[in-house]
């Protein structure tokens, strides 16, 4: 369960990512760039932050999963990358050469790996295909940037709940493709039968706070 326990950090599910060439080298890893990263690295990370908000659907399926992604917490809240700060949603391990890798630090533990995983290299690879340019690093903590600091660092944000996770989903071509049709028709149907039992059903929360004032 992504929030088991109200007041502590949730249960996370990072993902690392290489790619390797038919000869086993990392292509990720270029010890000429001054961060120890290739240009293919640089488009898959834009390719990632692209796609991020629409692979929530997938990467955090469960209306709990959102009670997670939240600020004052371990897990990520805002789409930024970095090689030296642990904040961002994407971060970049210390170790180079063969063991270059990327990391996503969204999913949590109720994902589907095998959906999942194929969002995340659909994404990566979109951003090579493309070439997309990746903004700026986000070298300090991105919770205590102010709104307009964000904005001008391009700092995106992940969805609030699962319902807006689930309509950017429908929206986002590369990676409704990766799934295929028949998966996200289904998928869909089933988190809105989710997300719609959730909200109308009447939490102990509510019954707490507004029964006896109401």
């Amino acid at each position: 369960m992504p929030k088991p326990v109200k007041g502590i950090a949730g249960s996370g599910m990072h993902v690392n990512m290489s790619l390797a060439d038919k000869n086993g080298k990392n292509i990720f890893a270029d010890d000429k760039d001054p961060m120890g990263l290739s240009k293919e690295a640089y488009h898959f990370i834009a390719g990632l932050m692209k796609h991020a908000a629409s692979m929530a659907a997938i990467t955090n399926p469960l209306v709990n999963s959102y009670k997670r992604l939240v600020p004052g917490y371990e897990a990520p809240v805002y789409v930024a990358w970095s090689a030296t700060n642990r904040s961002p949603l994407i971060r970049i391990p210390t170790a180079r050469g063969n063991s270059t890798r990327i990391e996503l630090r969204n999913p949590d533990p109720s994902a589907t790996p095998h959906l999942a995983l194929a969002v995340c290299l659909a994404a990566g690879l979109d951003g090579i295909k493309n070439r997309l340019e990746l903004c700026e690093s986000v070298d300090r903590n991105v919770f205590t940037m102010t709104e307009e600091e964000r904005e001008e660092a391009n700092v995106g944000l992940l969805p609030y709940r699962l319902l807006d996770a689930i309509k950017l989903l429908e929206k986002d071509d590369v990676i409704c493709e990766a799934l295929g049709e028949h998966v996200v028709t289904k998928y869909t149907e089933a988190k809105l039968k989710e997300w719609e039992d959730y909200r109308t059903s009447v939490s102990q929360w509510e019954l707490d706070e507004y029964l006896a004032k109401y």
